[in-house]
């Protein structure tokens, strides 16, 4: 039998890696900056070209490489970061694997220019597909500058799994954020298809999140500290009224290097356990440093995923530490106990003789008798109590139509009154709210189960969605405009569904530097919060592939549906009930909500009866 094994072409084994190192435009964008870092930059800029897909360029002003270790670089495997095995558990930079760029290099076209401060001329190198296609000499600044073209042309599979611009470079951001925040000392730039987005200077911790994401922010940042023998954390936690249902930017930096610790977030969400909602999140930015060799991590190629020998301990030091944050900054809601509304109490004393309590009592005063009455008022005596039922029992009589039971008595309006309630109940049986939340009626097949809370949401999405798609969205202008502040590196993202968002109902303007004023919004949405519901929307709508105007119809029809329906709990009288199934049935898809949740359920009969057996 002939052999069948055999070795893979580097360039094959290449591509194989970096499909897990190079996912996508912003993978390329955090390797290279990452690098830069590691090289001693002082000033690093970034430029994106249909983001990243056609061109990114990271340029820095670090130690550069020489003509050998610029070629070396590009093999798999080839850092200047760690020598032994033993290195990786004494790691103080951000890369060492050594497959980052051999990965870029495999699936893209590749130009780098480098020079160190010592030599006077720098090396050009262009790269194919992890082929040399040239190498020369080459006059440049000290530092490095990669270009990368054509990302992922030779695998076409890839490049077709791309998602729109729009995502895309949300994601890029998200990596640029990650690297720029956790390094204030270090100048950046960011460059969209030739226009300056972004361009912060170096500056303290605080004032590096606040240039990212608006002087909002600011105020509402609580300093965190603690210094032990296991770890050192320093950092900034939200107060309990910056929380939000969504998009609250929560960073974890070890060692200067961003993580992702769900154990770690939960400490954090503990601290803050009945001071928010369950369901909102708060904005913190810890920076922890701990000895790397209690750390792993070595787990996954985006280094991203790290392992704690005693991350138990870490956590209460984090929970304690942010519970003092609240404590010592009276983040905590407390009851004033200001001396000047409190009452003034006398003291006692013993030798004070004290009275005994008096009670004067009106010996005159008759309940019944009124003084001061109109002469048009009847006054009566006590005595006078057959007078009294006679004319309350003519009063009554004469309250009925005269055409109708003119010879009817007292006795017999009261007796057609109890009918009355007795049909009453009788309607009353036909639905029955439980709990405030079911509305329970029978049908033919058994007892109907009707959710009131997802069945009004379905009658108000097709109201709002035949709203839309037919055009009649009427913008509710606000009494006072609403501001709203987004972080500079989603303004141009959010530039760019603005018409669309304008489009469905929104009045919002722009006031430079990530402000926006929202003047109106659609019909139905007066009573909610303008800005809120903005960004929940803008959140939702970044993590879809297109934003196509069917999509964003949909959501905004669900957001102001589930926001105005009928909350679990309240009551519902039968009028209402009635309204609301007559509505409910009236749909053409009844049975589930637009995002698919059951609306309602049949218990049958055959069943019910099976309890009972």
């Amino acid at each position: 039998m002939a052999d069948i094994i055999h070795l893979l072409p580097d360039s094959v084994a290449n591509q194989i890696a970096a499909g897990e190192v190079i996912q996508r435009p912003s993978s390329v964008i955090k390797e290279l900056m990452e690098n830069a870092v590691d090289a001693g930059a002082t000033s690093i800029d970034v430029w994106v070209i249909d983001a990243g897909k056609t061109c990114i360029q990271v340029m820095d002003n670090g130690k550069g490489m020489s003509e050998t270790d610029a070629r070396l670089s590009f093999e798999r495997h080839a850092t200047s970061k760690i020598t032994k095995a033993s290195d990786l558990f004494d790691l103080h930079t951000m890369g060492f694997r050594g497959e980052a760029l051999p990965s870029i290099a495999a699936v893209s076209q590749v130009d780098l220019k480098t020079k160190t401060k010592e030599a006077e001329l720098g090396t050009w190198l262009s790269l194919n597909g992890s082929k040399i296609i040239e190498q020369k000499p080459v006059a440049c600044q000290t530092g490095t500058t990669f270009t990368i073209s054509n990302l992922f042309y030779n695998v076409p599979a890839r490049r077709r799994f791309l998602r729109s611009n729009q995502t895309e470079l949300s994601n890029i951001m998200t990596e640029f954020e990650r690297v720029v925040l956790v390094h204030p000392d270090i100048s950046f730039t960011f460059h969209r298809d030739n226009t300056l987005i972004l361009d912060l200077r170096t500056s303290s911790f605080r004032k590096r999140i606040t240039s990212l994401f608006g002087s909002n922010l600011d105020k509402q940042l609580l300093p965190v500290h603690v210094e032990t023998a296991l770890v050192k954390i320093d950092g900034f936690v939200g107060t309990p009224q910056s929380s939000r249902a969504k998009g609250a930017k929560q960073f974890f930096f070890i060692n200067q290097r961003y993580m992702r610790h769900p154990y770690f977030n939960r400490a954090i969400m503990t601290a803050f356990e009945r001071l928010i909602p369950a369901d909102k999140q708060v904005p913190y930015f810890y920076c922890l440093d701990v000895d790397p060799s209690k750390i792993d991590v070595n787990i996954h190629p985006t280094k991203t995923e790290i392992k704690f020998e005693d991350d138990q301990s870490i956590w209460q030091i984090i929970l304690s530490v942010t519970k003092e944050a609240l404590g010592r900054f009276n983040a905590v809601p407390t009851i004033d106990f200001s001396e000047s509304m409190t009452p003034e109490i006398p003291t006692f004393s013993l030798e004070r003789k004290v009275d005994t309590p008096k009670i004067q009592v009106d010996q005159h005063y008759n309940p019944f008798k009124q003084s001061g009455a109109s002469e048009n008022k009847r006054s009566y005596s006590s005595d006078s109590w057959e007078e009294l039922y006679a004319t309350l029992k003519k009063t009554a009589t004469t309250a009925i139509p005269s055409d109708n039971i003119q010879n009817n008595t007292l006795e017999q309006v009261i007796s057609s009154s109890e009918e009355d309630k007795v049909s009453s109940d009788k309607e009353l049986k036909e639905f029955i709210q439980y709990k405030g939340r079911y509305i329970l009626t029978s049908v033919k097949s058994g007892l109907m189960i009707i959710d009131q809370n997802r069945a009004h949401i379905r009658i108000l999405y097709d109201k709002y969605m035949s709203e839309i798609e037919n055009g009649h969205v009427v913008s509710q202008e606000l009494l006072f405009p609403e501001l709203m502040q987004l972080p500079i590196t989603k303004v141009s993202i959010f530039n760019d569904q603005l018409k669309m968002l304008q489009s469905v109902g929104f009045d919002i303007s722009d006031l430079g530097s990530g402000s926006y004023a929202i003047h109106g919004v659609p019909a139905g949405a007066e009573k909610l919060k303008p800005v809120e519901m903005v960004l929940e929307l803008f959140e939702v709508l970044l993590n879809k592939e297109t934003l196509s105007k069917e999509k964003l119809f949909y959501h905004v029809a669900l957001t102001l549906a589930k926001k105005n329906a009928i909350e679990q709990g309240q009551i519902l009288y039968q009028e209402g009930i009635k309204q609301l199934i007559d509505e409910l049935f009236s749909c053409k898809i009844p049975n589930y909500t637009p995002d698919g949740k059951l609306v309602l359920t049949i218990l049958p009969d055959d069943k019910m009866e099976g309890f009972f057996r």
